[in-house]
């Protein structure tokens, strides 16, 4: 998944390389956030070469910092909606500016509305039944949650079963320590949440540390 590209100053430049065709890359998750402080978060994560934001559901007023962040960035990279978890939301989301929908389950409602929509889907899976799941349903991308639960090793086996065009996507406690050891496990990305973002922080401390992980990206890939 890559946003479309525009010329940028050389101080908006992402430092990291992009995303892969049909990958996702680093996504930011920006749980906690608020309106008011989400476009300064956004614009360090941009320029330090995220490729995907997103603000889950539980945060405060989310569908307004979707709506915010899809405004100022979404010509540039994906905005997506996390925790998703009806039909109704995806609706929302998307009515936001959201073009990524982003789950903790495998709900093939969600999917199927998703895709609809002409979005994205991110399906939380954690066995191989829920992953075919979720690929039956057309989900291409899988959040693969809670990924320091299930491990490298349990990724590589459920990856070893997948369709080639399919990627995981590891979440839950992916930091500097371990994001290029899941890459080069063959992890299409990462979901990077309170090892980048934590509510309060400033869009200094963010810019500091996606620039950090961003270097990992780079080099990895």
């Amino acid at each position: 998944m890559t946003g479309r590209q525009q010329t940028t100053t050389n101080e908006e430049k992402p430092m990291a390389d992009a995303a892969p065709a049909g990958g996702s890359g680093l996504i930011a998750i920006l749980r906690g956030i608020t309106p008011d402080e989400v476009i300064a978060v956004g614009a360090a994560l941009v320029e330090a070469g995220i490729h995907t934001i997103e603000v889950p559901l539980n945060s405060p007023d989310p569908y307004r910092s979707i709506e915010r962040l899809a405004g100022r960035f979404g010509e540039r990279i994906p905005i997506g909606a996390g925790t998703v978890l009806s039909v109704e939301e995806v609706a929302r989301a998307r009515a936001a500016g959201a073009g990524v929908i982003v789950s903790p389950d495998t709900n093939t409602q969600v999917i199927t509305a998703a895709l609809a929509a002409g979005m994205r889907p991110y399906p939380g899976v954690a066995t191989p039944t829920e992953a075919f799941t979720a690929v039956r349903a057309g989900a291409r991308s899988l959040k693969m949650f809670p990924s320091d639960a299930l491990g490298i090793s349990g990724m590589r086996a459920v990856r070893a079963v997948l369709p080639a065009e399919v990627e995981l996507v590891p979440v839950g406690g992916v930091d500097e320590s371990n994001l290029g050891d899941w890459l080069a496990a063959g992890a299409g990305g990462a979901g990077l949440g309170t090892s980048l973002y934590r509510p309060g922080d400033s869009a200094d401390e963010v810019r500091i540390k996606a620039r950090r992980l961003s270097k990992i990206w780079a080099s990895t890939r």
